[in-house]
């Protein structure tokens, strides 16, 4: 038993009764047009699907690089051969391969499907597409066979993953790096008046000069930050002018459906005689928002003041009237400068 072909035997027992619809539609072709054609040409939803279901049983299977997919049975032949997996030994779990004719040769391959016994010069075995639409048992005569695909034979490359370690080696100790005695590790001192080998120091001594050298260089580099932060512009030399309101550009007025320019023409024609009207209206309106305003000074020189003037008027007024002169209209000092 080939034991890749024995997992694709499992997986044809699964799906035995399989029948394609009435216009040729399968599950598998659909699932190659879909999953294996680049081209997702339609084509395969309804063509012979004989070694699609193959493709498809690998597939499920996890064994496509053993097994092969291909939707053309001379390729997948082909495939094998190139793989030195290609015999005529019948073998329960090949792929057989038929020529109806009877011939040898590959290219003139018909049909393809599993070896699930071998009975002599006959074989059970287990087809897609058997009769044109049918995924089913069938006996087949060995005189009909081009050949046989062991899709155990196929030989398959096995990636080697690259060793990554998961940590790093410990730091070295202080001892190694200094070659200290064990007798400086262990805090014996130095026998007085014997000196230090050379290139020897107490481990003390390390720390406190590493310490040094590490508080030394901090100060140096927060010195040069505060110099570089101190040459920083505080704002951005580049202005950014902001766009406002001003900046949108302005709808045209639309007139009312019943309103033309014309309309408009016609109503400016008709109005030429208001500024001088406009223009008495507002001295009067001015002169009564006055007195409404002082009339709260009646008892004030100020208002006094006032009062004298306006009785001059009202006196020249009436002399110009006993004379025969035409008294000014009463508003008239309105747009006398001295009022104004």
């Amino acid at each position: 038993m080939d034991p890749i072909g024995k997992k694709l035997l499992e997986i044809a027992k699964d799906n035995l009764g399989y029948t394609e619809k009435g216009d040729g539609y399968t599950k598998f072709g659909d699932w190659w047009t879909d999953t294996m054609d680049a081209d997702h040409n339609p084509y395969f939803k309804t063509a012979p699907w004989c070694d699609m279901f193959l493709a498809w049983a690998a597939e499920q299977a996890g064994v496509q690089d053993q097994a092969g997919q291909f939707a053309a049975t001379v390729d997948h032949a082909e495939w094998f051969r190139k793989q030195d997996a290609w015999g005529k030994e019948p073998v329960p779990g090949a792929m057989v391969f038929f020529d109806w004719n009877g011939s040898d040769d590959i290219d003139q391959i018909d049909h393809v499907g599993l070896v699930e016994k071998v009975d002599g010069k006959t074989l059970h075995t287990i087809e897609a597409n058997a009769e044109g639409y049918k995924l089913m048992r069938k006996t087949r005569d060995i005189d009909t066979v081009v050949g046989f695909g062991y899709p155990g034979k196929v030989k398959v490359e096995v990636k080697q993953e690259k060793y990554v370690p998961k940590h790093a080696a410990p730091a070295p100790r202080v001892e190694t790096l200094t070659g200290s005695s064990a007798g400086s590790r262990t805090g014996e001192a130095t026998p007085a008046g014997e000196a230090t080998p050379a290139g020897e120091l107490p481990s003390q001594e390390v720390l406190l000069t590493g310490v040094l050298a590490f508080v030394l260089c901090g100060t140096v580099a927060l010195a040069a930050g505060r110099a570089a932060a101190a040459k920083a512009p505080t704002s951005s030399p580049v202005r950014v002018r902001k766009r406002g309101k001003h900046h949108r550009v302005p709808e045209p007025v639309r007139l009312p459906v019943d309103v033309t320019p014309a309309d408009l023409d016609a109503a400016d024609a008709g109005t030429t005689v208001m500024p001088a009207l406009s223009l008495a209206a507002a001295h009067e309106a001015e002169d009564r928002e006055f007195w409404g305003r002082i009339a709260h000074l009646q008892e004030d020189d100020e208002l006094a003041f006032w009062n004298s003037l306006h009785a001059e008027a009202a006196l020249s007024r009436s002399g110009g009237e006993e004379h025969g002169t035409q008294a000014p209209p009463p508003n008239e000092y309105a747009s006398t400068p001295r009022f104004r």
